[in-house]
């Protein structure tokens, strides 16, 4: 049997600066860098919990809150909010700094991402348990089921 690991074992936080290439005619950053850096910092997490290579299964919702420009930094963290016998549920935010200002942390985006643990030959291998500690880890936990449900529902639906 696996055993349970807690939820800040696998935190990971990334911080990134915002360039000039990163961004759009209104030097706002393009979504899609932020996509890959959330689809890149939720398999580092999912790693560190399963200490197996991963593959993205689903991205439930993204919500692009606010906008990061050039010269803000961003601070992405991550953490395993449930787990099944192969999958891992993985929060990230994403919040933005203008250093140059006051350096307030504005909340940018947030994100569901669902990985999968893999052997050698490509397939589903079973992940640990998530355990959490915090009142907010254990709300976020608390709510793991409700997402699970909501993403089998989707998959039914027909496009």
């Amino acid at each position: 049997m696996l055993k349970t690991r807690k939820m800040s074992e696998s935190r990971t936080v990334q911080t990134k600066l915002v360039l000039p290439p990163d961004t759009n005619h209104l030097e706002m950053i393009f979504g899609g860098n932020v996509l890959a850096y959330i689809d890149e910092i939720a398999a580092i997490t999912a790693m560190k919990h399963s200490n197996r290579a991963v593959v993205t299964a689903s991205i439930d919702k993204v919500d692009f809150v606010s906008s990061a420009k050039v010269g803000d930094v961003l601070e992405l963290e991550a953490v395993i909010s449930s787990t099944g016998r192969t999958s891992m549920e993985v929060y990230v935010t994403v919040h933005s700094i203008n250093p140059l200002k006051e350096s307030v942390r504005k909340l940018t985006t947030e994100s569901f991402l669902t990985m999968v643990a893999m052997d050698e030959d490509n397939q589903p291998v079973p992940v640990p348990a998530v355990q959490p500690e915090t009142k907010e880890e254990k709300a976020l936990f608390e709510m793991g089921p409700a997402r699970l449900a909501h993403r089998k529902e989707r998959l039914k639906t027909k496009h």
